[in-house]
């Protein structure tokens, strides 16, 4: 009866394996290589039609019927509301943590990934400077919005850590540690965001859901 998780350890990947430990949920984790493709495996498209990962299948779904989940958000969602943790009750906090799950889902994760493609993967196939500053640019922009939202916040939302938090801290370390981009993005500059990065780091089912389907 145990979640069955197929993920890799990228910023997408880790926001789902987070929540599975941080809600003390039993899991599987599958490794899906995407340097491999395996994504476009028919057994996986036949959860994720998208061949994206993260995806989930819940065993015992809302109707006690199993369950595929696809869109990290979307997952984390479905599994705060399986267990009722991470996500506040309070209708106010509720939806002050859903929309900054969508401010990560449609502003922090794509920016950051364009970023890092043409900062890292593109570097030797486009010398022309507008994607990169383009995308580096509306990064900025961005931190400088958690930047605010984090000025006297232990976490996103009032109520303490939630699935908003697991969502977005990734594509920080991601910048920071896989594109090695804190100079170009001059994350010196986001104290609030850094320091509330290492907070997130430091939970203990946090840190092992990192390390969950690794490269």
């Amino acid at each position: 009866m145990a979640i069955q998780l197929y993920s890799l350890a990228t910023p997408n990947g880790m926001k789902v394996s987070i929540a599975l430990e941080e809600m003390g949920l039993d899991y599987e984790p599958h490794t899906i290589n995407i340097r491999n493709n395996e994504q476009f495996h028919p057994d996986f498209v036949a959860i994720n039609p998208n061949s994206k990962i993260p995806a989930i299948v819940d065993p015992n779904g809302p109707d006690g019927k199993p369950m595929n989940v696809f869109e990290s958000g979307a997952i984390l969602l479905y599994l705060a509301e399986k267990t009722g943790k991470f996500i506040s009750q309070d209708p106010r906090l509720k939806w002050e943590t859903i929309q900054w799950v969508f401010f990560q889902m449609a502003g922090v994760g794509p920016m950051a990934g364009q970023f890092g493609h043409f900062y890292v993967y593109a570097k030797d196939k486009c010398d022309h400077p507008y994607p990169l500053e383009r995308y580096s640019t509306e990064v900025k922009r961005l931190m400088g919005v958690l930047e605010k939202r984090l000025e006297g916040r232990e976490f996103l939302i009032d109520g303490g850590y939630s699935i908003a938090d697991m969502a977005t801290f990734p594509w920080i370390y991601c910048i920071e540690v896989f594109y090695k981009g804190a100079e170009v993005i001059g994350l010196e500059n986001f104290p609030n965001v850094m320091a509330w990065k290492e907070r997130c780091m430091e939970r203990p089912a946090t840190a092992k859901g990192m390390k969950v389907c690794k490269f």
